[in-house]
């Protein structure tokens, strides 16, 4: 059994936190009072690990991603890059062939596709693995998870099933005695769940299911009510396949199936979305329960339910305020008074003042696009403190850049371009056209147009970068190698 977390999202409905290269699942605000804070990605890896899923679990993200995943999680932590972003399918298309060519999975292997976010408790992970026996035992073409609703939502799409078959019909989840205690020990233990009634073993059974009799996407309240009477399910966004079904779609579509060949020929792919190509598209389709804790925090009224303090950052709120939440990025503060359900929302990038109810509409709101003010990259962070374009066309960019202890930037140059860092915090090694020296705190270096450089941090490393020439642009770089120790090895003299 494989697992494939959909890393995507350009993140509009978290502005001005959230961007394009920092999309939702990588905002840390998660976590209490007293502790650091970690990201939705960081809660679900550690969650993954805690359930023994890590070691077969696999990130399909886009390039834009790639420095901030590494930049959370560890270095290693297998990624599926996509060569470029379009939909669902293409990803897990290509997702699938990485599991077939790169990692040699057969055709019989469950592939088990769920978004990298989701805001839930161990058990949903554990619940997962029933996805794998429930393909074999239905032989469906999919099999999928849905979410017991705990009141009629209209922003969630639902799975309709069908018990009039044969299948092993969903239990009724709201009520322990009607869990099956005969079922043979499979996937868990015979421990008893919280609320059983002393005295009577829960032993988990096979895998529940049934199958799908239809969809409904995102219902009025009283449609959602109506669908919960019937035993209705939120649908989560977790599908199981094997990967066989993957490899005959790509077949039919005449595209390769092997990894490097498929990335090559990427824009081949529809560009829509895996429930259009492929679930609508299957004629047979289970579905597998789960009762538990289940959010999706994709919207600032969402999201601060999960906030273990109302003041994130520099701030005050007075206590004629309620229900209201500051997260600010910036360095200076915040004051609210006498706000009632409202979010303030601080980054480099802008500040959004929204009634909570409101705050889904921002990406509505949101049209314009910019240079992102606030990055995370492999090797720390860094924000932009100003630009400015002089009277004859010369631009100026100043940021703030902060390398990790242990960290370094790659040894590269620019075209079109001057540097002068002035370091702030910490120490580390510069390297300059091939010599090495130490830098700490006050040190001021002048890096040309054209001259080879990199930076690498022994200490937590902090300075102000200001760029200046005919056109600062992200793509006027140079790579000419990442790892420090090579750097020394081929550069240094």
């Amino acid at each position: 059994m494989k697992l494939v977390l959909l890393s995507g999202g350009s993140g509009k409905r978290l502005w001005p936190l959230s961007s394009d290269s920092r999309s939702k699942q990588f905002l840390k605000v998660l976590g209490g009072a007293d502790e650091p804070k970690i990201s939705m990605i960081q809660r679900v890896w550690g969650q993954l690990k805690n359930v023994g899923l890590a070691d077969s679990t696999f990130i399909a993200t886009s390039k834009s991603q790639v420095e901030m995943i590494h930049s959370q999680l560890d270095s290693e932590v297998p990624l599926i890059v996509e060569p470029e972003r379009r939909d669902t399918f293409p990803a897990v298309a290509l997702a699938a062939a990485y599991l077939h060519s790169v990692q040699k999975a057969g055709p019989d292997e469950t592939v088990i596709v769920l978004p990298v976010d989701p805001y839930v408790d161990e058990a949903y992970f554990e619940r997962l693995k029933l996805l794998d026996e429930a393909l074999n035992r239905s032989e469906a073409e999919l099999a999928l998870m849905g979410v017991k609703p705990t009141f009629p939502s209209e922003k969630y799409g639902y799975i309709v099933p069908d018990e009039s078959g044969d299948e092993r019909a969903i239990p009724d989840l709201r009520s322990q005695e009607n869990v099956s205690v005969r079922s043979e020990l499979r996937f868990g233990d015979s421990r008893p769940a919280a609320g059983s009634p002393t005295g009577v073993s829960t032993v988990r059974p096979h895998a529940p299911y049934a199958s799908v009799s239809r969809f409904q996407e995102k219902p009025s309240q009283a449609k959602a009510a109506e669908l919960i009477a019937e035993g209705a399910l939120w649908n989560c966004g977790v599908f199981a396949f094997k990967l066989g079904k993957l490899m005959d779609i790509l077949r039919e579509k005449e595209m390769p199936l092997d990894f490097a060949e498929l990335a090559r020929h990427y824009k081949r792919l529809p560009k829509i979305s895996f429930d259009y190509e492929v679930v609508e598209k299957s004629s047979r389709i289970v579905v597998v329960p789960y009762e538990g804790e289940w959010k999706d925090l994709g919207t600032w009224n969402t999201l601060t339910e999960e906030l273990s303090e109302h003041l994130t950052g520099k701030g005050k709120i007075d206590a004629q305020s309620a229900n209201t939440h500051v997260v600010n990025e910036l360095d200076i503060p915040i004051v609210a008074l006498g706000l009632r359900n409202v979010v303030v929302a601080a980054s480099p990038d802008g500040i959004l003042v929204s009634d909570k109810d409101a705050s889904p509409r921002i990406k509505d709101v949101v049209d314009f696009v910019r240079r992102p003010m606030y990055e995370e990259r492999r090797w720390g962070w860094y924000k932009i403190l100003d630009y400015a374009v002089t009277d004859d066309e010369y631009e100026v960019l100043t940021k703030r850049v902060g390398i990790a202890a242990g960290k370094n930037l790659s040894y590269h140059y620019h075209g079109k371009r001057n540097e002068v860092w002035t370091i702030i915090k910490g120490t580390g090694d510069f390297a300059l056209e091939g010599k090495i020296r130490r830098v700490a705190a006050g040190d001021v270096l002048h890096i040309p147009v054209g001259a080879r450089h990199g930076i690498r941090a022994i200490a937590d490393l902090e300075f102000i970068e200001v760029q200046n020439g005919s056109e600062i642009i992200d793509e006027d770089i140079v790579r000419l190698h990442t790892d420090w120790d090579e750097i020394l090895k081929r550069y240094v003299k």
